[in-house]
């Protein structure tokens, strides 16, 4: 007999709010296996991080992780102590010429000085002409060269002793540079750039005949031997300085070191006082003073010359000649040192 009743009855079917739809499982059959992705795929996508080791092997890397770059820094450039020594000897020979030369002038024989500052004046415009290579090269020596001639004839020629002479020689020699390299249509394109270069090197070469001007005047002479041998013991000085200890280094690209520039300058002034002490017209704080612009002026215009060859060799232009780019260090360190030397004298003497 079958009860006349289900044992259902009484009994809300749809008690738990999980009314099958027509898209559910047909009833007999079990339900689908659940997908992970359909699931949880969201959670996965966004879960970042680093994983767990796996066993036998390294972890993975995750999305985040940044791939090993490159190591970009460059050894520092190694300091050659034979070059060092030789721009050393170099400066040394420069100065003792110069203050010899100084010695040998006089009211009646400037001439001999003038072909000795004349010189040196060539081997500036050979130093930097090379080294910084400005558009129509042969013609910017050439004029730089004339200048040089001209400035050093009004220093021995002029009725006065002083530097007008020379600024003319100087805007004139600079005018005709620039437009000695705008006759050429191709180093038209580079004489913006080429200005600076140009104007360096004539000054430079002017600059030198300031040295003239200076033994025309009193207490000249002594002048020019206490700065230009103070400027000569310090390059001395801060080269072999870099040949024994270039420490600290003032830039990888730059063999130099900040101890050669100090203990040069130092020395250098050191020098002038004893030379002062001696020196008619002169006492040990004078000589100590105007040693001391010197000498700063010229070692750190040489340490200025070794950063711009850094930079020119970092730009990708090639190497010019190699005594020209080492000679323009002390030979740049002179020609600023000359008109210091000028200047200090009439200042303060």
């Amino acid at each position: 007999m079958f009860p006349s009743t289900s044992p259902e009855t009484g009994r809300d079917p749809w008690a738990d709010d999980a009314r099958p739809g027509p898209d559910g499982p047909s009833r007999g059959y079990p339900p689908g296996p659940r997908s992970g992705a359909a699931d949880d795929g969201g959670d996965r996508q966004d879960r970042k991080g680093p994983r767990r080791l796996r066993k036998g092997g390294p972890g993975r890397r995750t999305d985040d992780e940044p791939a090993d770059l490159p190591d970009e820094e460059e050894p520092p450039v190694p300091v050659r102590r034979p070059l060092a020594l030789t721009i050393a000897g170099f400066a040394a020979l420069l100065g003792v010429g110069l203050v010899l030369g100084a010695q040998t002038a006089g009211p009646g024989h400037r001439l001999p000085f003038a072909f000795i500052v004349f010189g040196v004046q060539l081997l500036f415009v050979l130093a930097w002409t090379m080294a910084m290579r400005p558009p129509a090269l042969l013609v910017v020596a050439l004029i730089s060269a004339g200048t040089a001639a001209i400035a050093d004839v009004a220093a021995v020629q002029s009725e006065i002793a002083g530097l007008a002479p020379l600024g003319y020689a100087a805007a004139a020699g600079f005018v005709l540079g620039v437009l000695g390299q705008l006759v050429r249509r191709v180093d038209r394109v580079r004489v913006t750039d080429s200005l600076g270069s140009t104007l360096l090197i004539v000054v430079g070469v002017v600059a030198f005949a300031s040295l003239i001007v200076l033994g025309r005047i009193p207490k000249g002479t002594q002048a020019i031997t206490v700065c230009l041998t103070a400027t000569a013991v310090a390059l001395l000085v801060a080269r072999l300085t870099d040949a024994i200890a270039p420490w600290p280094r003032l830039a990888p690209q730059v063999p130099r070191g900040a101890a050669g520039v100090v203990v040069g300058a130092m020395l250098g002034t050191l020098t002038s006082a004893v030379l002062g002490s001696y020196l008619v017209g002169f006492t040990p704080t004078s000589a100590a003073l105007v040693g001391l612009v010197t000498a700063a002026t010229a070692v750190l215009t040489d340490l200025a010359v070794g950063y711009a060859e850094a930079g020119r060799l970092m730009a990708g232009e090639p190497p010019t000649m190699w005594i020209a780019r080492h000679m323009q260090g002390p030979l740049g360190g002179f020609a600023l040192a000359a008109p210091a030397a000028y200047a200090m004298c009439v200042l303060f003497l």
